[in-house]
């Protein structure tokens, strides 16, 4: 029996387009009249003109600082959610902080085609790291497992002696969280003299699935794909795999979202192949996300997969539009960084450092003594471990040493390794 989330359609990419668009003009033909907020913030438009792409392009990009600004002034939400459509629901929050409700239905952050393209199928058993703390980031690939008819075991993050105790008793075929922690995961089980060759598929998300991880993986015989997703949108675009397990280029845009690549700090699109940041527009009646800008650059690939889905591809993620960074599979912002210097005016200036070691994320603050100070290292990362809720080391530079180019974030990853 094939899933419905099994999207290998055939639909040609034309006609795939007109449906969306006029999905789109019917939901805001409702949407604009039950929120106010969003139709004044859209500029009044008429739903019934917005046929194409040209016609979305003149609506204003929604970025993370406005939907801050518009949740802080109408919490929680900004006044960008149906407040009848959330009954019963869930709200979340991630760091801003930003608050995010859980959308409507069966696989409300639409993840299962992502673990069907992946080879998740229903009677697996997936082991699920990702966290169910405050934030969707478990449940967004959990409901999508479960809507396929997984079994899921929630493990969440951390306490890696007990998750390993529990996929040796649980024999999970599947696994889901963040690229760097199946890792983990596996070789504190080679440390513990433990088996854990039942996981043969994995979907991660939450950061970057470097090749040399993805190959490390491959020769442990675990199919590793990765999927784009946020806490606001849920899974953006997904890889696919040929009959080897071996990922086609780029991803596959999911149903139901619109996706577009714009000039960085402009509402403008540039041309297809063109590097910019990527905004998507969502069909989700509960919160009608129009515009919103991710912050994250990306490039729409020309083509269809070879893998048969006629979806629109992008190239996946490709670093930040802003100096906004992901880091371990959480964002840190350059408000953080100013947060820590408030605290400690013994800095004089500071910047923070993303490398890569041993196959996972370093973060390092770099930072200038102020003039006659003497700054304490382990007070300087306790309270970057506070502020960010992520540790990292401190170094002290030389006065006047940090380059002045006005980064306060600097990503050092390299992405082709």
């Amino acid at each position: 029996m094939t899933s419905h989330f099994d999207d290998r359609e055939t639909r040609a990419p034309e006609v795939r387009e007109q449906q969306t668009f006029a999905a789109l003009s019917g939901l805001l033909s409702r949407s604009l009249k039950r929120l106010p907020v969003l139709d004044a913030w859209l500029g009044h438009p008429d739903p019934a003109s917005l046929v194409d792409r040209s016609a979305l392009a003149t609506l204003p990009v929604l970025r993370k600082p406005d939907l801050m600004q518009m949740q802080e002034a109408n919490p929680p939400f900004g006044g960008l959610a149906d407040p009848d459509a959330l009954k019963g629901n869930r709200v979340f929050m991630s760091p801003g902080p930003v608050w995010e409700p859980q959308g409507l239905g069966v696989d409300p952050w639409a993840s299962a085609r992502a673990l069907f393209a992946a080879g998740f199928r229903s009677g697996d058993l997936v082991h699920n790291s990702l966290a169910y703390h405050m934030t969707p980031g478990g449940f967004i690939l959990d409901e999508g497992a479960r809507a396929l008819g997984c079994l899921v075991f929630p493990a969440g993050v951390g306490n890696t002696e007990a998750q390993v105790d529990a996929a040796l008793r649980l024999k999970p075929s599947g696994f889901t969280g963040t690229p760097d922690y199946l890792k983990t995961i596996l070789e504190k089980a080679d440390e513990l003299g433990h088996d854990l060759s039942s996981i043969k598929r994995a979907l991660v998300s939450g950061g970057a699935l470097f090749p040399s991880l993805r190959q490390y993986y491959s020769e442990r015989g675990v199919s590793v794909l990765q999927s784009y997703a946020t806490a606001d949108l849920g899974v953006i675009a997904y890889e696919s795999a040929d009959a080897n397990g071996a990922p086609h280029p780029g991803m596959i845009v999911n149903e139901d979202i619109i996706v577009e690549i714009v000039r960085p700090g402009t509402n403008d699109p540039v041309p297809e192949g063109e590097v910019g940041e990527l905004v998507v527009t969502t069909l989700n009646p509960g919160y009608p996300l129009v515009r919103f800008g991710t912050g994250d650059l990306s490039a729409i690939l020309p083509g269809l997969s070879p893998c048969g889905r006629t979806g629109p591809r992008i190239q996946g993620w490709m670093g930040r539009a802003d100096q906004r960074t992901k880091i371990k599979g959480m964002f840190v912002d350059p408000k953080q960084v100013a947060e820590i210097l408030k605290a400690h005016p013994e800095i004089a200036r500071a910047r923070l450092v993303v490398s890569r070691s041993n196959d996972a994320d370093v973060m390092t603050l770099m930072v200038e003594p102020a003039a006659g100070a003497t700054p304490v290292v382990k007070d300087i990362e306790a309270t970057l471990t506070a502020i960010a809720k992520l540790r990292g080391t401190v170094e002290i530079a030389a006065p006047s040493s940090l380059p002045n180019d006005g980064k306060v974030i600097a990503d050092e990853r390299d992405y082709t390794a």
